[in-house]
């Protein structure tokens, strides 16, 4: 399991994320408000501004962070577990 750290101590276990998108879209609204509906949304923003909209297998996490910042984060991650993995 590879867990990434999406924001001020908020982590989610990356092998799960199916999609990442801004916040701004309207398709990006419409997820958030299906999923608020529906009770299935974790709000990691602690209070801050929704950047990202990270889409897992059966929930939606909303993060303060900008997605290219979670997608390095998973891939740095995913480098260090491969070196790991060779040793």
């Amino acid at each position: 399991m590879a867990f990434i750290n999406i924001g001020f101590g908020n982590i989610i276990n990356s092998k799960k994320i199916v999609s990442m998108i801004t916040s701004d879209s309207a398709p990006a609204k419409r997820i958030v408000a299906g999923a608020k509906e529906k009770g299935n949304i974790i709000d990691a923003t602690q209070g801050r501004r929704t950047r990202a909209v990270i889409i897992c297998d059966d929930y939606v996490v909303l993060s303060a962070l900008m997605p290219d910042t979670i997608a390095t984060r998973i891939s740095d991650n995913s480098t260090k577990e491969d070196l790991e993995y060779d040793a």
